[in-house]
């Protein structure tokens, strides 16, 4: 199994269980995880993103790169995001970017996301898109954050190709019913992690295929199980359960 969606680092409103990075390896590879796509919880928050991005890929070397797979952090709000974007591709050699408009302060059809979406395609990184982290209800008083709204993004990503992306707990703001538009405008793949109903997944391939469906369990501030049981509960053929475990990330990875 290949989980396309898990933090570092610890989320500052609350701790969970495994939270530290040797008890979340764990507890993935005890659930059968052999890779892990890893972005940092300290990405939101912190205005020194190089740090950030030196620490996610200092801790991913410590656990092994074979299993921890860093995507970087990049804010284009910042003015040495270019810098950061670079240091991701070749200092630290990452296969990806995880962004957060959200908590950066930007939008989608912002001129400046655009154009990092163009920098990271024609440098082959994989850009993972998180348009929520935390159900609004769950939110510390102080500290709301909306969620992205993606009514711009199918028009962002139709004049982009080459881009590979992947939108994570993506299904508080866009319904599953509006995946097959965002699909249909580029490469674009989806995770599990917020995927909520029943037959969730079944739902979600009608829309977009198998193809393009990622096992992600957004842990540890979600509970791993919970990913796990959406795949059980989804009654779909093995062939296409594994596609979704493993084989679409594979894919997306070479």
């Amino acid at each position: 199994m290949i989980d396309t969606n898990i933090n570092l680092e610890r989320w500052p409103f609350r701790r969970f269980v495994d939270d530290a990075p040797d008890r979340l390896v764990a507890k993935l590879k005890a659930r059968g995880v052999t890779q892990a796509w890893a972005g940092s919880f300290d990405g939101l928050f912190h205005r020194d993103i190089a740090a950030v991005n030196q620490r996610l890929a200092e801790t991913c070397q410590q656990f092994g790169r074979d299993f921890l797979k860093p995507f970087g952090t990049v804010n284009p709000v910042l003015p040495d995001w270019h810098d950061d974007l670079r240091r991701c591709h070749e200092a630290h050699k990452m296969p990806g970017l995880r962004l957060h408009p959200n908590y950066h302060g930007y939008t989608l059809d912002d001129p400046r996301f655009a154009e990092l979406l163009s920098l990271a395609a024609d440098r082959g990184l994989i850009v993972q898109l998180v348009l929520s982290m935390e159900d609004e209800r769950t939110q510390h008083a102080l500290h709301l954050v909306p969620h992205v709204d993606p009514k711009p993004l199918a028009g962002v990503i139709a004049k982009l190709p080459k881009l590979r992306l992947v939108l994570l707990n993506a299904f508080r703001s866009l319904p599953v019913l509006k995946a097959a538009e965002v699909a249909k405008a580029g490469q674009v793949w989806f995770d599990i992690a917020m995927l909520e109903s029943v037959a969730g997944i079944a739902k979600l391939i009608e829309q977009v295929s198998p193809e393009r469906v990622l096992f992600g369990s957004h842990s540890p501030l979600f509970y791993f199980e919970s990913a796990e049981l959406k795949l059980v509960e989804s009654g779909l053929p093995e062939p296409i359960l594994k596609q979704i475990r493993s084989s679409n990330a594979e894919r997306l990875m070479l």
